[in-house]
């Protein structure tokens, strides 16, 4: 089958197309023909080596992790799908990758495609989706009331996170570029910094949560806007030394990474705020309740642009150029 696969680390120049293998089930997995694959930003970072000390991959790997498509074949001891079953899933973490014409997927990583969403729609939502629900449900705990900053509000990221943290009931505060304004509010922001022209720490005040998503300095920045008892979850990092225990790392790793972020939980501790690193993990059960939120049309998705496959690699570099309005999703099929 044809798929996008990474050759080596060194960055885009090393992805490219391949005929590989169709992959065999597990009895616990179903295989998917992939209509439709959403790109994220550490699809080109893993390119590039930037998570090699904590995603190791076994090249050559296949790109992508977001799919949407129809199950061809069920394991024998799948309960939850059949063949003919629309899904979408994440297989982030896991050995295979979703810019293929097949991809297999473990039962507890897929949920049914909501029926009023296309596959292009679909699988554009995954990692967005996971992401946005394990920071502000799960590790910010995010309440009805409370405050939290979501910057980079017209990304892929941002126009999901903003829409479940309303869904939660809270205050949204985003950044962005005047030209997007309309677009975070029409989300539900209910606070917009255009950070070209004002710096967060002088606008906002009183945040119970931060979605640390913006490379450089961004977050140690935005630790001034939080209140005492807040929490800062970080999707770019640094790592912390509770994600090296998480992942069963070594020793020195944990010591690494504990360093790596000292300086940040300092300065957190300093506004009696805690701080997190999280790494996305698939979730089928997860995926299931955002699935109904898109059903009852209470989260839409935002689309960006749509790459044929044969143009998946100009997604990918479309997607690093960093000016997407959402998500950047490839379709294989019509």
């Amino acid at each position: 089958m044809k798929a996008l696969v990474l050759k080596s680390y060194g960055g885009l120049d090393k992805v490219d197309f391949a005929e590989i293998p169709r992959p065999v089930i597990k009895p616990d997995e179903i295989l998917v023909q992939v209509l439709a694959a959403g790109l994220n930003p550490i699809d080109y970072m893993i390119a590039k080596g930037t998570f090699k000390p904590i995603l190791p991959l076994r090249l050559p790997h296949t790109v992508g992790s977001d799919l949407a498509g129809i199950v061809v074949e069920a394991g024998s001891k799948v309960t939850r799908f059949k063949p003919g079953d629309a899904v979408f899933a994440s297989i982030f973490d896991l050995p295979g990758g979703s810019l293929a014409e097949f991809a297999a997927v473990p039962e507890y990583a897929a949920a049914l495609k909501p029926a009023n969403l296309d596959f292009v729609q679909a699988a554009s939502i995954p990692m967005v989706g996971l992401t946005s629900w394990q920071a502000l449900h799960e590790r910010a705990q995010l309440k009805p009331g409370q405050k939290v900053f979501i910057p980079a509000g017209s990304g892929g990221i941002g126009t999901f996170a903003i829409q479940l943290a309303k869904h939660f009931g809270a205050t949204v505060g985003t950044t962005t570029s005047s030209v997007n304004v309309n677009l975070v509010r029409s989300l539900g922001a209910d606070e917009v910094v255009d950070y070209k022209k004002q710096d967060v720490e002088n606008v906002l005040r009183g945040y119970d949560a931060v979605l640390g998503t913006v490379r450089g300095d961004a977050l140690e920045k935005s630790l001034a806007i939080l209140k005492p008892g807040s929490k800062v979850v970080s999707l770019i990092g640094p790592p912390d030394a509770a994600f090296a225990r998480a992942r069963g790392m070594n020793f020195l790793m944990k010591v690494v990474f504990s360093l790596l972020s000292a300086k940040i939980i300092r300065r957190a501790k300093r506004r009696d705020a805690s701080y997190s690193f999280l790494f996305v993990r698939p979730d089928g059960g997860q995926l299931a309740e955002i699935g109904d939120l898109l059903a009852s049309g209470r989260i839409r998705p935002v689309i960006d642009r749509v790459f044929a496959f044969d143009q998946a690699k100009d997604g990918l570099v479309h997607l690093e150029q960093g000016r997407a309005k959402g998500k950047v999703v490839v379709q294989m099929k019509q």
